[in-house]
């Protein structure tokens, strides 16, 4: 099972400060040098993070793979082919949120948006980028994302983070990872993963990839980044 690291918060506390430290960069390097199998970073529309310099950087300097995490928009699509990530992940994206809040909302969309996120797809792969769609563990989205083409799906894990009631979510997430396998899509999974909560995710063998981000990088303030992500790595492989 793969490990991205999300290094969006480290530049969240760069520009509190409208400066150049800590280096996002930085991070993904001590990252790759830690164990992790990839980078990933959010480029918002409001830019409140990661920035279009920093995605140009990462790729120029990183040699693990780099998710670009990003709204289904034009200037995204654009910004995508220019930069060249190796995979990009395709996420809802609301002003006014704190953090994503879940997963696409692939069922109830109009038929302009449905084309428009078939064509990032479809241009993407073109250039050698692949693309994943981020929703929840529901049987229904994993079919509308068959329907566009997707070949690799990320299943949004909050619910069973924050809910008391995990085994209820998590066997929805099993059932949803051995249906998008039986089906052809390559699964990964991530969202307010943490030491604890991601033991039971590690034990479901098909999810090849998690991406983690927020508690790593807040854990790291006390123990240094190498050493929460070497333990995370570790955790993850003690669940295979």
């Amino acid at each position: 099972m793969r490990l991205g690291i999300n290094i969006d918060h480290v530049a969240t506390i760069r520009n509190a400060r409208g400066s150049f430290h800590p280096d996002p960069i930085k991070a993904a390097k001590i990252a790759e040098k830690s164990g992790a199998d990839g980078i990933t970073a959010h480029l918002r529309e409001d830019r409140r993070h990661i920035s279009d310099q920093d995605i140009k950087t990462l790729k120029e300097n990183i040699k693990i793979p780099l998710n670009l995490e990003m709204a289904a928009t034009q200037e995204m699509l654009e910004i995508a082919l220019e930069f060249k990530p190796e995979r990009v992940c395709l996420v809802p994206e609301k002003r006014l949120e704190v953090t994503t809040e879940g997963g696409l909302e692939l069922l109830n969309i109009k038929d302009k948006k449905k084309y428009f996120i078939q064509n990032i797809i479809k241009h993407c792969t073109k250039a050698n980028i692949d693309v994943s769609l981020f929703i929840d563990p529901d049987l229904n989205q994993i079919n509308e994302a068959l329907a566009l083409d997707a070949n690799i799906v990320e299943l949004h894990t909050g619910e069973y983070c924050n809910t008391n009631n995990k085994s209820i979510e998590l066997k929805r997430i099993k059932k949803a990872v051995n249906f998008s396998v039986d089906k052809g899509i390559e699964v990964h999974a991530g969202h307010g993963l943490n030491f604890e909560n991601v033991k039971e995710i590690a034990k479901i063998h098909n999810i090849k990839e998690l991406n983690i981000g927020h508690f790593l990088i807040g854990e790291a303030i006390f123990m240094g980044l190498d050493k929460v992500i070497k333990k995370m790595r570790n955790i993850i492989d003690s669940g295979k």
